[in-house]
This record gives C-alpha cells, sequence and structure tokens, in this order.
C-alpha cells in the first residue's frame, strides 16, 4: 500500500512538472541572478524525482531535464549574452557588460545552468579538449570540407544543442527543426560580440578549414547535471 501511494505521488509530480515545462521560454526573469537560481531550484526538483523513481520515471525524468536544459538555454541564457561585446581577453561574468571571449562566453553558459566544469581552465584550453570530454560519443570531425556538408550532418543527426570547435575559435550550435544557428562570441563583428546567425554566413564556422562537432545533453551529461558531478 506504501509503495503504490508513493509510485502514484512520484506519477502526480511528474505530471504537474511535465505541464510546467510546457511553459519554458515562456517565462520573463527581471535578471540574470534570478534566472540562474531558478535553474538551481529546477535541478534540485529534477534530481530529488530521479532518485525517487523507479527504471522507468527516471528515464522519463532525464528526457524532461534535457528538454529543460535545451530550452532554458536556448531561450532564456543566450538571450541575455547577446550584444556582449568580444574581445581576446574578454572574462566578464555578466551579460552585456565587459567583454566577453568566446572560450568565456562557452564555459560560462555551461557552468551558469549548473554543469560543473572547470570553467577557467576550459575557456582557456583548445576546444576539442572539452568537446571530447562532454561529447565523447557524440562527435563528427570535418576538415577542409564545406559547410553545406556540416549542415546536412547536423539535419540528419537531428534538434539539440551542440558545441563546435574550429581553428582558433568555439561557439554553440543549434538544431531546431529547419533551422540551423551559431551561436558564438563573434571576433568578426566584436562590437556585437555574441550573437546567432546562420552557420553559412560571413563567419568563422563557415571559413574555418577544421570543425569538431559535438552534440550535448546526452544521457550521461543529463544525469552528471541533476547530481552535481564534476568535469576534469
Amino acid at each position: 500500500m506504501i509503495k503504490n501511494l508513493k509510485s502514484t505521488k512520484v506519477n502526480l509530480i511528474l505530471i504537474l512538472l511535465w505541464f510546467s515545462l510546457a511553459a519554458i521560454g515562456q517565462s520573463e526573469y527581471p535578471n540574470y541572478t534570478t534566472l540562474l537560481d531558478n535553474v538551481l531550484v529546477k535541478r534540485s526538483n529534477f534530481n530529488e524525482l530521479y532518485h525517487n523513481s523507479d527504471s522507468s520515471g527516471k528515464r522519463l525524468i532525464i528526457i524532461e531535464a534535457r528538454e529543460y536544459l535545451f530550452n532554458t538555454i536556448y531561450s532564456n541564457v543566450f538571450p541575455y549574452w547577446y550584444g556582449t561585446k568580444w574581445d581576446f581577453n574578454g572574462t566578464t561574468r555578466t551579460p552585456k557588460q565587459g567583454y566577453i571571449a568566446c572560450g568565456y562566453f562557452v564555459t560560462n553558459v555551461l557552468a551558469d545552468v549548473g554543469f560543473n566544469i572547470p570553467r577557467i581552465g576550459w575557456a582557456q584550453s583548445a576546444s576539442e579538449v572539452f568537446i571530447r570530454k562532454l561529447a565523447p560519443n557524440r562527435l563528427k570531425r570535418f576538415s577542409n570540407r564545406p559547410i553545406s556538408e556540416v549542415e546536412r550532418y547536423l539535419k540528419t543527426t537531428g534538434n539539440g544543442l551542440y558545441l563546435v570547435g574550429l581553428d582558433s575559435h568555439v561557439g554553440f550550435i543549434v538544431v531546431n527543426n529547419d533551422k540551423i544557428e551559431f551561436i558564438h562570441s563573434n571576433y568578426y563583428q566584436a562590437n556585437i560580440g555574441v550573437m546567432s546567425e546562420e552557420i553559412d554566413s560571413w563567419n568563422p564556422l563557415n571559413d574555418s578549414n577544421y570543425r569538431i562537432v559535438g552534440k550535448l545533453l546526452s544521457d550521461e551529461m543529463v544525469i552528471n547535471w541533476l547530481d552535481n558531478i564534476a568535469y576534469e
């Protein structure tokens, strides 16, 4: 009886959680700090549900947490950073204040939503180092290939959040149905800095000879987020 009540309670919470997640992307946050505080509360809720669920419930929570992370990063976190100016030595932790280099933009975003990463160390390293750690089984390399080939690969691999490392640059790629965006701190347009643009426009992704693409938010990565597991 107690076991059945517990299962019913978990299922009810999951249903309520599903409805709350459906509204993600519509909420407005008065400031960046409030947004990040909300993310940590959500993570705590997800974590409690995950560890009080059976295997099928855990699977559902991973799916919902992945959707939450994707929507939060894409619809809420990125827009705060748009317009933050680029500088090679930029390390600001506050969107639209100061300057931000490409590596720091990437690691700031990941750290801000709760991934336990060596933010500064990764920001100063070659991008392939941390892309391989975050997406070890979801990598694709392109050497001296046209951007159209990268685009075909992304469409085939499907919707989601990606990291892309280039000859001397790093950024995010978002695939959302037929829309593919390159989101990065752009040294081509330093006075704008963080922006979203088409992957085949005038940008480092299009011009680079080498590209390594890693799809983020695998089951393992989501679980690491839930449990605040540290990356080295």
